[in-house]
């Protein structure tokens, strides 16, 4: 994953609302959150279970929240829990850790579609969306979490959880988060609402108003991709393009579904071929939707800049 600044993969993913509706009413979990004051870093790092969604949910309106599907019987998940704990703690409050046992957690499990543990996902203003699974090296887990904490903050989600000093009683006092601008609020509220539509006419108002923007011209990719990707089913997009290999668009839904799923080289590598052998307003299109995949992206993600080299060398 880059998470594409996440917003394809939050877009498609399921929605944990119901599912923590179902226990909201459940009794205490058997491992209760830790809470200000404990040993570590409190409240960063906390154990949950299926009756604990609710509060998840609730909780990632304020602050992204990881979520770590693990097992005690899981080498993977042994070497990665602690790698997950010290980068979240190293946040200092701006991401919570949730350890899910697998075991013990079958709703979350299904949730989140986790075939393997461990499973590591995000949870942005009640939206998941997938991360990666097996153990992987630290630095890519960073910059992974260094994206999370991008997108939550283009949502909106910029608060933090207390998290005191060692041998301090009082706790550091972060600063305020900036505004969001108006116009990107109303984006993010039409989103919320599904009303794409309206959060697309936010954003590009947006970007009249400050072409240089760039949230709001991620945003607006972003939304646009959800657009396109509304209502059509993976199964049904794949095989419209299997039975029309020279459907420009087709081809280029499937690059669509390809990042929304988190294959980001798969969408970039389908676009560039099929740009190699276009000619006039197709090759612009396929040109323009690479643009908009590189935003959601991110243009600092390495995989982004490979693209671009290469996009530069067909185009000249």
């Amino acid at each position: 994953m880059t998470q594409e600044h996440l917003p394809a993969s939050i877009g498609g993913a399921v929605d944990l609302s119901a599912l923590a509706a179902r226990h909201a009413q459940a009794a205490a979990p058997q491992a209760a959150p830790a809470s200000p004051g404990a040993p570590g870093a409190p409240g960063v790092v906390i154990a949950v279970s299926d009756a604990d969604l609710e509060q998840v949910v609730e909780l990632s309106s304020r602050v992204p929240v990881i979520i770590a599907i693990v097992a005690d019987w899981s080498e993977p998940s042994t070497q990665l829990v602690p790698v997950l704990e010290r980068l979240v703690e190293a946040q200092r409050g701006r991401l919570v850790l949730a350890k899910v046992d697998a075991d013990r957690s079958p709703q979350i499990v299904q949730a989140f579609q986790a075939q393997s543990v461990p499973t590591v996902a995000a949870v942005i203003a009640g939206r998941p969306a997938p991360l990666f699974t097996g153990a992987q090296p630290e630095q890519q887990i960073a910059d992974v979490l260094a994206q999370v904490l991008e997108f939550a903050a283009q949502q909106g989600v910029t608060g933090s959880v207390p998290v005191g000093e060692p041998g301090e009683g009082e706790q550091e006092q972060e600063p305020a988060a900036p505004p969001v601008p108006p116009l990107h609020q109303e984006a993010y509220d039409a989103i919320d609402a599904g009303d794409l539509e309206t959060a697309i006419a936010a954003f590009e108002k947006a970007i009249a108003q400050n072409p240089r923007d760039a949230e709001a011209i991620a945003g607006l990719a972003q939304v646009r991709l959800l657009q396109r990707l509304q209502g059509k089913g993976a199964d049904e997009i794949r095989a419209a393009a299997a039975a029309a290999p020279a459907d420009v668009h087709a081809q280029m839904l499937v690059a669509d579904l390809d990042l929304s799923g988190g294959h980001v080289e798969d969408a970039f590598l389908r676009l560039l071929e099929l740009l190699g052998s276009l000619q006039g307003d197709e090759k612009q299109d396929v040109r323009l939707r690479l643009l908009d995949l590189f935003e959601i992206v991110g243009l600092d993600d390495p995989r982004v800049g490979a693209a671009r080299k290469r996009l530069t060398t067909l185009l000249y």
